[in-house]
C-alpha cells in the first residue's frame, strides 16, 4: 500500500539561514571574511592580508560552524509554518549533506524551531538517498525541495518522478548559485516560502505534478 504524501526537504539555506552566520562567527572569532565570489565557495573565505582560506582549513572551518555554533542558525520566513502546514496532510524528512554523528544535532535544532520530524544524514549526491527514502515509505506522491543544483540532478537522474522544487531562501548566496530550473533539473525555482508553499501543496495533493 502507498503511504501518505512526502516532503523530503534539505536543510540549510531552505528552512534555516547558513551561509549568514556562517560569515559572522568566521569574521567575529576566525578573523576571516566570507564574501560569495560569484558560484565557487571555495574561494569566498580569505584572511585579513587577503590570501585565500586553502580548502582543507575551509573545510575545517565549515565543521566547527556546524560542531559548535548551530544555534546561531535561525529560520528562513515562512519555512517553519510552511512545513508545519505540509505536515498536516503529509510526510515530512529532512535530507541534509551533514556527516552522520551530527545526525542528533541537527534532529534537536529543528525540533528546537518547532519541527519534530526525522532527519537522514548524506554525504554527496542526494539521488540515492531519496531512492532509498522513497522505497522505504512508497509514498503517494513526493516532493524534494533543496537550494543546490546538482542534488536536483542527482534526484533527476535516480529518481525521474520526484516533484523537485529549487528554493535558496538566503539573499546572500540566491543570486550566485546555478538554477537547477533553467538546467531542467528542477520542475519550479523559487527562493520565498509564501509562493513556495501553494506550488508544493498542488504537486502533493492537486491534479498535476507538472
Amino acid at each position: 500500500m502507498m503511504g501518505r504524501p512526502l516532503v523530503i526537504s534539505d536543510c540549510d539555506e531552505v528552512l534555516l539561514h547558513m551561509i549568514a552566520p556562517f560569515r559572522d562567527w568566521l569574521a567575529e572569532t576566525q578573523g576571516v571574511t566570507f564574501t560569495m565570489n560569484g558560484n565557487d565557495f571555495s574561494r569566498s573565505m580569505h584572511y585579513a592580508d587577503g590570501s585565500a582560506v586553502p580548502g582543507p582549513e575551509m573545510w575545517r572551518l565549515l565543521g566547527a560552524f556546524f560542531d559548535t555554533e548551530m544555534h546561531r542558525q535561525a529560520p528562513i520566513a515562512g519555512a517553519i509554518e510552511g512545513m508545519t502546514a505540509l505536515s498536516r496532510d503529509a510526510d515530512i524528512v529532512i535530507l541534509t549533506n551533514l556527516e552522520d554523528h551530527r545526525q542528533e544535532a541537527r534532529t534537536r535544532q529543528l525540533a528546537d524551531h518547532g519541527l519534530n520530524i526525522r532527519v537522514f544524514t548524506n554525504q554527496g549526491p542526494k539521488g540515492p538517498a531519496i531512492r532509498a527514502i522513497l522505497d522505504e515509505y512508497r509514498p503517494s506522491r513526493a516532493v524534494f525541495i533543496d537550494d543546490i543544483a546538482q542534488h536536483h540532478g542527482s534526484a533527476s537522474e535516480v529518481t525521474p518522478d520526484i516533484a523537485r522544487l529549487h528554493l535558496c531562501g538566503e539573499p546572500l548566496l540566491a543570486p550566485h548559485i546555478t538554477c537547477a530550473f533553467t538546467q531542467g533539473h528542477a520542475h519550479a525555482r523559487i527562493d520565498d516560502w509564501a509562493s513556495a508553499l501553494p506550488w508544493l501543496t498542488a504537486r502533493l495533493h492537486g491534479d498535476t505534478n507538472d
